[in-house]
């Protein structure tokens, strides 16, 4: 890889992050104009915008921002660990088990009058994904093939997709039937409040990444070559678990299930930068994440004002052909 493609990449994907970030503050269901937001930030503006720019579009499009990396590089841990391309916290079902365990638990909770509160999501998030990755890992050591693997991931996330979408459904509180469009995947509703807390965490597991960038590149090269450099295999698989679920739970329970942020945008950067380093990888899918999730959004949110779809449903369509075409050139490359 030259230096010279490298410090392109980041330079055009730096411009995209802050062109896509003042299109998400500028676009809205209701009409701001470029002045008006520069008044907010001043202060010289009315309450009624100042409230907009301050406490909806700015913190949504940070939660963008921020989660949309925590997707893409939980994609590239996940993937390192298989040693597949295909593989990511949506398709192997990771997203759908802490979604599970944040809908049972708000459920029980606010049935009794109480609230989850911003560690509770977190943790009933990260024991959902763990979960999950624990049956995939299971299902790992009997089957060999990594297609049959990533079926049974996907089964496992349409089975708690479906128990999600059964207790929702079913529920007679209207703040839990209010939970349909959570499980939907959405950044509605974000504050300044839950960005301290998981933008505290996703930088935790960004810096544990960046600390086994070395053992990681050994690992890419074969479990045998990594032995004899001197990795410690099972504390790399594990660290790898543990952060790629955190990651995936993180957002998960604050954002809903994202799909294909994570299978497909790892890819497209490696493909972009004709290398799989994990010291540029990293940061590069971190970066195109955010690209996506803010591009995701702004779409969700304008298309069809002042009705605003699923973030999940835009990621889909962008993204989907990019894991077909994953899919089919590892076909033949096989």
């Amino acid at each position: 890889m030259s230096k010279k493609r490298s410090i392109i990449f980041f330079t055009i994907c730096i411009l995209l992050v802050a062109g896509l970030f003042a299109i998400n503050i500028l676009l809205g269901s209701t009409s701001v104009s470029l002045s008006g937001i520069m008044d907010a930030f001043a202060g010289r503006a009315d309450a009624t915008t100042e409230a907009i720019i301050k406490n909806i579009r700015l913190p949504r499009a940070v939660a963008a921002l921020v989660l949309g990396g925590a997707l893409a590089l939980s994609g590239y841990l996940l993937q390192t660990f298989f040693a597949n391309p295909i593989v990511g916290p949506y398709v192997l079902g990771v997203s759908s088990g802490a979604k599970l365990c944040v809908a049972l638990m708000m459920i029980y909770v606010l049935s009794r009058g109480r609230n989850i509160g911003l560690a509770g999501m977190v943790i009933s998030a990260f024991a959902g994904s763990l979960i999950v990755m624990a049956f995939v890992l299971a299902i790992s050591v009997k089957v060999k093939s990594m297609g049959i693997l990533v079926v049974c991931g996907i089964m496992i996330g349409y089975i708690c997709s479906a128990i999600t979408d059964f207790v929702v459904t079913f529920a007679d509180d209207s703040n839990i039937v209010n939970l349909h469009n959570w499980s939907m995947g959405s950044l509605s509703g974000i504050g300044w409040r839950e960005i301290k807390v998981f933008t505290a965490v996703i930088m935790i597991c960004l810096v544990i990444s960046l600390t086994i960038i070395k053992p990681m590149n050994a690992y890419r090269l074969g479990e045998n070559y990594a032995r004899n450099a001197g990795v410690n295999l099972r504390m790399l698989r594990v660290i790898l678990i543990l952060v790629s679920s955190l990651l995936a739970a993180c957002v998960t329970a604050f954002a809903g299930p994202i799909s294909f942020v994570g299978i497909a945008v790892p890819h497209l950067v490696r493909s972009s930068l004709k290398t799989d380093r994990a010291g540029i990888v990293i940061p590069a899918s971190f970066i195109g994440g955010s690209i996506v999730t803010l591009l995701s959004d702004a779409i969700a949110r304008t298309v069809f004002a002042p009705t605003e779809v699923s973030i999940s449903s835009v990621t889909a369509l962008l993204l989907v052909p990019v894991v077909i075409y994953v899919m089919m050139n590892r076909k033949k490359d096989h």
